[in-house]
This record gives structure tokens, C-alpha cells and sequence, in this order.
């Protein structure tokens, strides 16, 4: 689009600078801004109408935000003009409002005004906001926000006359040489940088070096890609110095090694963006762990309880002499006789601990440490407590840490009144499991449709059960738990390679699934027992603490609400 006359120009903000809170403004966070026109103030002071210097025309680049800024006839427009003119005023900031985040990312706002600033707070952007929040969601931030970008802004258009050459015509749909300068990677800007040096070396101008930007681009302090000269403070490399750097260069075969031997002695600053770290793909560190999908969907369906001490009464009436009897003549009557079973669970504590050395919370810059290990704890302490529900946590009585079975009672272990342990004759041939499972279903008494909860290779082995043409029977989920009786099939990995030693005949029997509806199994914490976070700085140590636990009971509240199905092993 075509600009009319303006006094200077430069980015008001730039995309994808990490802040220094670790917030970064992203492309086209500002996109509803192009071609609007803003106030431009000195100071972000915009409550007194003396400090509107001028007006600012925004254009939405691909990198960031350039203003295309023009002073008005006002005393402070025009002390403003020769302070900028003289180069005393080098940066602009914006101030906008309505922003959105995601995460670290801030990915739009509206920009109210641009001013100009003694100095940007940071080479790189700063939002200067307390009140948004970190977080994965998309959140929309009703507060304001002042950004620097620390970027020097040009002062080529400043003019006292008006003439044809003033005007400057920008065409979005080409490029200028800067622009594709800027396109090149680190490694080809050093070459360009070379090839422009040896060029000034052979004209004789050596007084003209290179010029270490706070951005981490290199500028040659003659303006190559617009043909004018302009004044750039910083660092400044003479031309025989950058060919000495070049020359230990070639001998070392590495250009950072041989900048980085005389940083000290040339003066040369901001190591880290002239020779940048690798960039993460994403925001936060991937996770190797085990698949735990399956731990959210066990821990919703178990029923709930706001009280902690969970007390089970049952009559068994399966007794013979349970049963009503017939009378015959002249003999006593006798009473029925039928079991009564009482169980008491009472709550245990579950805890995960951890600890982070406080120099690395403050070092590591590139995602938030704390959070990540918040998740870590959670994530843990709810998948231990899943498994303790179904199986137990696998550690041997002797082990210190093991939780108590008889304070969060494993559905698999637990006694005949509650969970039917189903022997199959087979854990190889899965039409005949399926068939012997079906028959099974008369003795489940628990709650609604249960659910089928079984390892992975089971579940395909099932599903791929053939005729005897070679055709699949159950081709669909919904086929195969229809003939299984249940509601749906969870794969849950933990239930792998699961084998346990009977009490009554000492023979090995390996676990092959699960069936129940968990609204049969209950925890129960008291209030306070719920899961808590603490967190507690060692002083001694230099070291920051935090715990995660829960105090809470566990067991099956229904007779005969779980079937559990099994091998014996010869």
C-alpha cells in the first residue's frame, strides 16, 4: 500500500523475540492493525494531550509491525522531530490491550499507540504485564501491555522540504533487497558479510566495518540495501579485524570458535544471537513414559465418597440353609440359617515427592520447570492410584513404599464374596475364550453393563478371530462386546504379564482380564484427605521441595461385582 508523506519509520514490534518473562509475540498477533492509524505519544504519557506528538500508519510485515510515523506542528512535534532527526530518540514501543495468549504465545491484540521511548527495556520484546497468565489454554487477557522491541528506527525520510522523492511507494507483493536479505540463514549472512567487507576493502574504504545489530542480524553501518547512509550505534568491527576473524577462520575451520577468541578483545557482545541455540519444536519437553490414556477414564468411572472409612454388610443367602423348607406334620420347624459378612476399609496415604535445585528453575528460561513438574506429580500420583485399584502396585509385601491392600484394596486380589475369579482353559485360543467368558456372565451381580478391561494383544487377537472360511467374525468393537457382554473393551497395559499365586492350591495364575462396572469401586476421603499440592524452599540446600499426595480408602462396595478371568499355568 502507498504511503503519504511520513518523517521516520521502524518496527514498533517484531515476532517470534522471547520476552523476558518467556512470553513471545507471534505472526500476525497485530494483523487487524494494517493500515489503521494510531496516535503517536511520547512516553506512553497519553493522558495529557501535550505529549500526542503525531500520528503513526502501521503496516503488518511478515516479521512484525513497521510504523510509518509522521510529527505534528505542536511544540512537543517539533521538539520531538529534531530529537529523533539528531538521533537522541532511536526506539519505538507500542501499547496494546485486548490480548489473546496461548501458552507463552501471544497471539492478538489490538495497538493503541505508538511512542517514542529513550530506550527499549530489552534488546528483544518485553510485554511489561503482570496479570496474564501461563497456561496451555487460549486465553483472552482484558488488560494492557506495553511492548518494546528495542529496534532503531530510520530517520532517512526525514525531510525539511517536500519533493517528489519523499513519497515512498511500498508494493506488498514485492520484495525489497532487505526484505530477502533477511530471508537468508545465519550461515549464508556471514557469507554476504565477507563478500560486502573484501568489496569495501577493495575500494578503500576500511573506515566502513561491520555493525553488530541488538538483534542478532549484522548490518554494514553504510545502509548496502537502501543506498543511504545512516548512523547505527553498537559494536563496530574495522575491516581488518573481521578479515583476522576470518583468517583464524579458515585455520580452525570454525567462524563461532574464531569470533568467540576475540570477542574479548574487539568488544563483541550478545554471543547468543549472533550464534543462536537450536530452537525446540514445541514449547514444552516430550515425555518418554508409559502409555497412561487409560488412567483418566479408570479414575472417572470409580464412585467417589466424601468420607473416608468405608464400612460393607452383606447376607449371603446361596446357603443351603438358607433356603424356605416344607413342613411335615408333628416336627419342630427349623430356622433358615444365612452368612452375614462385614468389611471395614480405611484410608491410607499415597504421595509423590520431588525436588528441583533453585539455580535450574532460574536457568531454565525456555519453558516453565515448575509446571512441568506439577504435571509430572499429578500425573504419577493418578496413575498409581488406578493401578492400586485394579491389580495393586505390584511391589512385594516387604517393599517399605508398598501401598497397603487392605487399606486401597486391588480389584484382581480381592476375596470371592466381592470379585468371581474365572479360570479359562485357555489363554492361546481366543474363540474358546470368548465362548467361555460368555458363559460366564450369568455370575456378574454388579451395576449395569460392565466394562472389559484387558491387555492389547488380547484385545487384536479377539477382534481377529476368523470362521472357518478364514473370514473375521467380530469385525467391529461393538460385535465383539456384544458377545462378551460388556459395554466397551479398555486396553490397559499394565494388566501385561500379570500373574499371581493362589492361596488355596498354590498354582500360578496369569491374569487375562478384568470385567466390572467401577461404579462398584469406591475412594473415600475425608475433607483434607483430598489430592494436595505443598511445595517448601530448603534453605540449606539451595533447593526447592514439592509433595503431592492423598489420603483416601479403596475397595469393591457391591457383592459379586467383578469377574476376573485368569490361566491356571501346568
Amino acid at each position: 500500500m502507498a504511503k503519504k508523506k511520513y518523517d521516520f519509520s521502524g518496527y514498533a514490534t517484531k515476532n517470534d523475540l522471547k520476552c523476558s518473562d518467556g512470553r513471545v509475540i507471534r505472526k500476525d498477533a497485530f494483523k487487524a492493525n494494517n493500515g489503521i492509524t494510531v496516535p503517536l505519544v511520547w512516553q506512553h504519557q497519553h493522558d495529557d494531550p501535550s505529549n500526542i506528538l503525531g500520528h503513526a500508519l502501521l503496516e503488518n510485515r511478515k516479521d512484525g509491525v513497521y510504523a510509518y510515523c509522521s510529527f505534528n506542528a505542536t511544540e512537543a512535534g517539533k521538539n520531538a522531530r529534531d530529537l529523533v532527526e539528531h538521533g537522541d530518540i532511536t526506539a519505538l514501543s507500542i501499547f496494546a490491550n485486548q490480548l489473546k495468549q496461548q501458552g507463552s504465545s501471544v497471539l492478538h491484540g489490538a495497538i493503541k499507540e505508538v511512542s517514542l521511548v529513550l530506550s527499549g527495556a530489552n534488546p528483544g520484546a518485553l510485554i511489561d504485564n503482570l496479570t496474564i497468565q501461563h497456561g496451555d489454554r487460549y486465553e483472552e487477557v482484558e488488560d494492557e501491555a506495553i511492548i518494546y522491541t528495542g529496534e532503531l528506527i530510520s530517520t532517512e525520510e526525514i525531510e525539511h522540504e517536500e519533493s517528489e522523492e519523499d513519497e515512498l511507494e511500498h508494493d506488498d507483493d514485492e520484495e525489497t533487497v532487505g526484505e530477502v536479505f533477511e530471508t537468508l540463514t545465519p550461515k549464508q549472512k556471514n557469507v554476504v558479510y565477507a563478500l560486502i567487507a573484501n568489496a569495501i576493502g577493495e575500494n578503500g574504504d576500511d573506515e566502513e566495518g561491520v555493525s553488530h545489530s541488538d538483534k542478532g542480524g549484522k548490518k554494514m553501518k553504510r545502509n548496502v540495501f537502501e543506498g543511504k547512509d545512516t548512523e547505527e550505534k553498537g559494536t563496530t568491527l574495522s575491516h581488518a579485524q573481521f578479515m583476522t576473524i576470518l583468517d583464524d577462520a579458515k585455520k580452525s575451520g570454525s567462524f563461532k570458535e574464531a569470533v568467540l577468541a576475540h570477542a574479548t578483545e574487539y568488544g563483541i557482545e550478545n554471543i547468543d544471537v549472533l550464534f543462536p541455540d537450536a530452537q525446540a519444536l514445541s514449547r514444552d519437553p516430550e515425555w518418554l513414559k508409559r502409555e497412561t490414556n487409560w488412567v483418566s477414564g479408570v479414575l472417572a468411572a470409580i464412585h467417589h465418597s466424601p468420607f473416608s472409612r468405608v464400612k460393607s454388610v452383606f447376607a449371603d443367602m446361596d446357603f443351603e440353609t438358607a433356603r424356605a423348607k416344607g413342613y411335615v406334620k408333628a416336627t419342630e420347624k427349623k430356622e433358615t440359617y444365612f452368612k452375614a459378612s462385614k468389611r471395614v476399609t480405611t484410608p491410607y496415604t499415597v504421595y509423590v515427592k520431588q525436588k528441583l535445585d533453585k539455580d535450574d528453575i532460574t536457568d531454565v528460561t525456555d519453558f516453565d520447570i515448575v509446571a512441568m513438574v506439577r504435571f509430572e506429580l499429578r500425573t504419577l500420583l493418578d496413575e498409581e492410584l488406578a493401578q492400586a485399584a485394579l491389580i495393586g502396585d505390584g511391589r512385594s509385601p516387604e517393599d517399605p513404599y508398598k501401598i497397603n491392600e487392605e487399606n486401597i484394596r486391588p480389584i484382581w486380589k480381592d476375596e470371592e464374596l466381592y470379585a468371581v475369579h474365572e479360570k479359562l482353559s485357555t489363554k492361546t485360543d481366543y474363540k474358546v475364550m470368548i465362548k467361555e467368558i460368555a458363559l460366564t456372565n450369568k455370575h456378574y451381580k454388579g451395576s449395569g453393563s460392565p466394562v472389559f478391561y484387558t491387555t492389547s494383544d488380547i484385545h487384536t487377537n479377539m477382534l481377529w478371530v476368523e470362521d472357518t472360511t478364514g473370514r473375521r467374525i467380530y469385525e467391529t468393537d461393538a460385535t465383539l462386546c456384544t458377545a462378551l457382554g460388556v459395554s466397551k473393551i479398555v486396553e490397559i497395559p499394565a494388566l501385561e504379564n500379570k500373574a499371581r499365586v493362589t492361596t488355596d492350591t498354590s498354582k500360578t495364575r496369569t491374569l487375562l482380564a478384568i470385567k466390572i462396572n467401577l461404579r462398584d469401586y469406591n475412594f473415600g476421603a475425608d475433607k483434607g484427605g483430598q489430592v494436595a499440592s505443598f511445595d517448601q524452599f530448603d534453605i540449606d540446600f539451595n533447593q526447592m521441595k514439592y509433595l503431592m499426595e492423598t489420603r483416601c480408602s479403596g475397595a469393591l462396595t457391591k457383592a459379586k461385582s467383578a469377574q476376573i478371568y485368569e490361566f491356571e499355568e501346568v
